[in-house]
């Protein structure tokens, strides 16, 4: 059934009492089950396996992707089908709802795993303890929290903001529950189908697994020329064998298109994750993967500038690792400063920031406290955020040897940094933290010059909490939109947080770490989030001195087209729509996941594009369902990865 909510005249023009009123009276759902046992434990359990999702993702692309979604379908089918054997009543609304807030907690809490902490490690080539990270995680999270529930009364309750991908779980959540039955099992069948579908191809990927099992033929091969070699004992395959083998050996200014990382891969993972991202991003990451890949790879391999490794033949190879040593500088420049010239851009976004903190001033009616009972109490904050606050800043100056003032300085920006990220949020669903973590960075490499692992840690304090505690506000909205307890969500952050770090901790130290932080940048796990991370410190605490000539004149480039980008975006109001953002990207991720991605992109864009009918079998599955196909892909896919890594290391060897 439609959500109740409240004109735009009403928003602009009654007082908070008023509007926490109307929702007591409207919204509310009283006692309605809503962390319960069975809430707490499927929330904590499905929040600690796609927690793994963002760790994979994140280490293919640097990004993270929302979990609310996926889990809210999972749950209502797991829990239906309870019913029907009898073991349990179906899941309520509010139960799911406060699933899904353990559920996401999990998942955006493992972000400092492939970013800030993978960056300090592999600058300091040192291994922090496993204790040590599960401890940094969780005070991290646990202060996002904190900062986040004050500031939902007047995001959310005050100022009513959409907060597009918390609305969308909402609106899910009440599909599911209260509309057509048939609606939301198709959600989940197509979920579990393609989910199980990208874990087959997952498995079928491991040679060694296959191996171990005598069933090598029913290899599926990593790369498009390696399926027609698989075919190729049939004669009608055999040509496309032919070319599909030589095209790797094209070259472009001498360089066989194969060291360039060019080539089409099978990564469903990638594809679906494209699909998510849409094409305006899919095609910025691919003109940025054409050209640097293409275009500039090439000319400076031929200047000596990008250095190859030789082979015992005495020929040269080159790869993913040489080039993006030399391309990186480029891509950060235009990233940074394309992100941060869209921040800046919005004047009235930040000043709105700090207008009204708490909402509007409260009438003396006679219910202005009538949600006293049900939000979490700001005596919670008051006391919590300095607790939390300094615990963190003491576990840095322990750990990563933080000096206490430069700790301390943190904690006000996290508090300057949360109101901006969150504005962004609650208006589009995208959390700057790229920009906010490189803001932290600049102030940091004046305040200590040359001390790289402050200006990594710091930034990792306040990027960090700022979009923990914007993303869950985007995870409150749909218990606002639906009615629930929001101290009951407070409590639910906390368990996801505790079952995110128990299972995203020991499985990344399992699958990325076992051959020590030097290599955690690979191929196949390029690590772009840390790559930039380290980047910028580096060149903040080092200077642009150490780099090639063409290296820093690249960098100027860069940074130069990234603020043109912008400009002309703003200048357009978003008509001329490609992204610094998404060009630079691609100079920290191979061509071949570039190109997935963008496949992804295209396929849903043409499908939206060309089927019409919304009667029609094909817009009701392909179109109407993108979001379950591609987060049972990216869950299946990414699960299963995982799971082969870890079987391939420390079972097959």
């Amino acid at each position: 059934m439609a959500l109740k909510q409240l004109t735009e005249e009403q928003i602009r023009t009654w007082s908070i009492a008023q509007k926490d009123r109307w929702w007591f009276d409207n919204i509310y759902k009283g006692d309605m089950p809503q962390l319960t046992v069975r809430s707490a434990l499927t929330g904590m359990i499905l929040g600690g396996l796609l927690s793994l999702t963002n760790l994979y993702v994140g280490a293919k692309t640097g990004w993270t992707l929302g979990v609310g979604i996926t889990s809210v379908i999972l749950a209502f089918a797991m829990w239906k089908v309870f019913a029907r054997f009898g073991l349990k009543n179906e899941f309520s609304m509010l139960e799911n709802n406060c699933m899904q807030s353990i559920a996401t907690s999990a998942g955006y809490m493992t972000a400092p795993l492939i970013s800030s902490l993978a960056a300090y490690m592999m600058v300091t080539n040192t291994t922090i303890p496993m204790w040590a990270i599960f401890v940094w995680l969780i005070g991290l999270a646990v202060l996002g929290v904190l900062f986040a529930f004050p500031l939902k009364r007047r995001f959310i309750n005050d100022e009513q903001h959409p907060f597009p991908e918390g609305r969308a779980a909402g609106v899910v959540m009440d599909a599911l529950h209260t509309g057509e039955a048939a609606d939301g099992l198709l959600k989940a069948k197509l979920l579990v189908i393609t989910g199980g579908g990208a874990a087959l191809i997952g498995i079928l990927k491991s040679s060694k697994l296959l191996g171990l099992l005598k069933a090598e033929f029913l290899t599926f091969p990593e790369t498009l020329d390696g399926l027609f070699e698989n075919l190729a004992h049939f004669d009608f395959f055999k040509p496309f064998h032919a070319l599909f083998s030589r095209i790797g050996e094209l070259p472009i200014g001498g360089v066989p298109l194969r060291d360039l990382t060019v080539q089409l891969d099978s990564d469903v993972v990638m594809i679906a994750a494209g699909g998510l991202m849409g094409i305006r991003t899919g095609v910025s990451i691919m003109v940025g993967a054409v050209i640097n890949y293409l275009i500039l790879a090439p000319i400076m391999i031929n200047r000596g500038d990008i250095i190859g490794k030789a082979a015992a033949d005495g020929t040269v190879h080159y790869g993913f690792k040489a080039i993006t040593l030399w391309g990186l500088w480029a891509g950060v420049a235009m990233m940074t400063t394309a992100s941060l010239f869209s921040f800046f851009s919005k004047p009235q976004m930040i000043l709105a920031s700090f207008k009204g903190l708490m909402g509007k001033k409260v009438e003396k009616e006679v219910d202005h406290d009538i949600l006293k009972d049900i939000e979490l109490p700001m005596k919670v904050f008051v006391i919590g955020i300095p607790v939390v606050g300094l615990a963190v800043v003491l576990f840095a100056h322990a750990i990563f040897d933080v000096e206490l003032w430069l700790g301390l300085l943190a904690i006000p920006l996290v508090f300057v940094f949360t109101l901006i990220a969150a504005s962004s949020t609650a208006l589009t669903s995208i959390t700057p933290t790229g920009a906010l973590g490189k803001l932290t960075q600049l102030t940091y490499g004046a305040l200590a010059p040359g001390n790289i692992t402050t200006n990594l840690m710091t930034a990792g304090i306040t990027g960090e909490v700022a979009s923990n505690a914007s993303n869950l506000l985007m995870d409150i909205k749909p218990g606002y939109m639906l009615g629930a307890k929001p101290r009951q969500q407070a409590v639910g952050h906390v368990l996801g947080i505790l079952a995110g770090a128990s299972v995203a901790v020991p499985i990344f130290f399992m699958t990325f770490m076992h051959n020590g932080p030097q290599n955690l940048v690979t191929d196949q796990y390029p690590m772009p989030a840390a790559t930039i991370w380290r980047a910028v410190a580096e060149i903040l605490t080092t200077g642009l001195s150490n780099l090639s000539t063409s290296a820093q004149y690249a960098a100027l480039i860069g940074a130069i087209i990234g603020i043109v980008l912008e400009a002309i975006k703003t200048v357009t109001k978003g008509k001329f729509w490609l992204s610094g953002v998404g060009i630079g990207l691609a100079t920290v991720i191979p061509f071949n996941t570039c190109l997935a991605m963008f496949i992804g992109s295209f396929i849903f864009w043409l499908l939206g594009r060309m089927v019409k009918n919304e009667d029609g079998w094909t817009n009701r599955v392909l179109v109407k369902n993108m979001e379950p196909i591609c987060a049972g892909v990216i869950a299946g896919g990414a699960l299963t990865g995982i799971l082969v890594m870890i079987l391939e290391t420390f079972v097959i060897g």
